[in-house]
């Protein structure tokens, strides 16, 4: 008896060991459940979605824009020879997006996209349809980054330009292009702001379209546009310490780009109208110092020989003064609106003239002393940005 109780107690010990780490683990676990992960049913059973679900209004319509749009956008690639160092001369190649305008094969761009291409460069475009055709530069416009570049080509569906009067923050709008080389790539944002914003090469945008549609490298070039599917701007930059999207993209307005497309095509260059005078602009304080009738404008210090506002009859300063260390000639003309639209500084004017052609007529408002009057001028053409 006293050698069967130890042997009874071991029995126990040992089957409460093995059922604390054994078989109550594996049990839970579902390791010796008959129906645990480890069985092999005859079939899988998951949960399916109904078929036949519509697409919502505005998914509908977003699909409508790119449908009605990516025929049009096109992929630039330009190839040039420079030459390295170390290794002679290297190929080098740029990407970026266009659009089609008409049926001749002219396409819309950056200059920025085609500006570094030499005479030995080769330019290329890539249709939606993957088909490749050469280009050749027609027209570049470097004060506005504006090119045309065009393919000889059949069946091009040319976009459709709208309106960028009077767009409204907070407008849906749509970015298509290549960004990154990822052709026919769609996104999709708002309207963020419309603020005058200084490229790097140093020219400046009058109401360029901010958006927060997400927009890379290779989506210059590309269109913006509004919920109708019309092209209301083209992408040009973001902002951005990556290089990448950060949700501040810029586009130039279709409007810009429309006021010169003639020009472009036909001349290959744009006839930019200038005034020909050096103005500066008036504040409160200088008006106050200097006796003028009015607190705004630019007043006239110097005319050009020769320019349109000579023979229109401006006047230029005669007094001589000191604007701080910088001499001026104070007496002429203060210009205070053009057209009947008010000017108040120096981008008033610039945005004003890139509504005008060389040899528009337009009526520039001053006062000549205390008395105001209005005079009939024809624009002249600014030399050619290089």
């Amino acid at each position: 008896m006293k050698v069967i109780r130890p042997f009874i107690l071991a029995i126990a010990i040992a089957g409460a060991f093995f059922y604390f780490t054994t078989w109550r683990s594996n049990w839970h676990a579902g390791g010796l459940h008959p129906e645990s992960w480890l069985s092999r049913p005859d079939r899988v059973e998951i949960t399916e979605a109904a078929g036949g679900e519509g697409l919502d209004s505005e998914e509908q319509n977003n699909i409508a824009v790119y449908r009605k749009n990516i025929p049009s956008v096109v992929n630039i690639t330009s190839r040039a020879m420079a030459f390295d160092f170390f290794y002679g001369l290297v190929p080098q190649e740029g990407q970026g997006s266009g659009f089609v305008i008409d049926k001749d094969g002219h396409i819309l761009t950056n200059y920025h996209v085609i500006a570094d291409v030499g005479d030995r460069a080769q330019i290329e475009v890539t249709l939606h349809n993957r088909k490749k055709y050469k280009a050749r530069v027609v027209g570049t416009d470097p004060g506005h980054d504006l090119a045309i570049v065009q393919i000889q080509a059949q069946g091009l569906v040319p976009a459709t330009l709208g309106d960028s009067r009077n767009l409204q923050v907070g407008q849906k709008v749509y970015a298509i292009g290549n960004p990154f080389g990822l052709s026919g790539t769609m996104t999709r944002g708002i309207v963020s702001s419309i603020r005058p914003v200084r490229e790097p090469n140093g020219t400046t945008i009058d109401e360029a379209i901010q958006t927060d549609a997400a927009i890379n490298p290779g989506n210059s070039g590309g269109p913006l546009m509004n919920w109708h599917g019309e092209v209301i701007g083209i992408n040009t930059m973001i902002l951005s310490n990556s290089g990448q999207n950060a949700g501040i993209g810029f586009a130039i307005p279709i409007n810009t780009a429309k006021a010169v497309l003639n020009d472009l095509v036909t001349l290959g260059r744009v006839r930019r109208p200038t005034l020909g005078v050096r103005t500066i602009p008036i504040s409160q304080e200088l008006a106050d110092e200097i006796g003028l009738p009015v607190d705004y404008g630019l007043l006239i210090i110097d005319v050009t020989p020769g320019s349109a506002a000579e023979q229109a009859g401006l006047r230029g300063g005669s007094q001589r003064a000191y604007l701080g260390n910088i001499p001026i000639m104070l007496g002429g003309d203060l210009i205070v609106a053009i057209d009947g639209n008010k000017i108040e500084d120096q981008d008033d004017l610039s945005q004003l003239m890139n509504n005008h052609r060389a040899g528009d007529k337009v009526t520039v408002t001053v006062y000549r002393g205390k008395r105001k009057m209005d005079v009939q001028v024809m624009l002249g053409e600014a030399r050619q940005q290089v």
